[in-house]
């Protein structure tokens, strides 16, 4: 089994910056991406962003030029930084990879909470 640790999430002033990360761990696991995504209280999930096993990225229009994914070498940890934060940015962060191409993710984490103060 493979389990996803996300990590960094917190309270925040609006325009500051946050930096999640998330690691997987267990069996051995090499992702072909790894995806954030969020969900605000009332509402649902939704895509934040993702980075491929190629290094492509690929991100919502809401944090477009404000976030950015990354990751290891290894591609079993990957990040996401969040700039000029607002507070509709306020959700739980869930990681997520998948081992395969497809729109399906096989793996979750169990969420950080970011919190944006006006």
């Amino acid at each position: 089994q493979v389990q996803l640790t996300e990590s960094g999430g917190g309270l925040v002033q609006a325009g500051g910056s946050l930096k999640l990360a998330c690691k997987a761990s267990g069996r051995t696991f090499s992702a072909n991406a790894m995806g954030w995504f969020r969900q605000a209280p009332d509402k649902e999930r939704e895509f934040v962003g993702a980075i491929l096993l190629s290094g492509d990225t690929r991100y919502a229009d809401a944090v477009k030029g404000r976030f950015s994914i990354s990751r290891e070498k290894v591609f079993n940890t990957a990040y996401l930084q969040m700039n000029s934060l607002k507070p509709e940015d306020t959700a739980v962060y869930y990681c997520a990879a998948r081992s395969r191409p497809g729109p399906q993710y096989e793996y979750w984490g169990q969420g950080t909470q970011v919190t944006v103060s006006s």
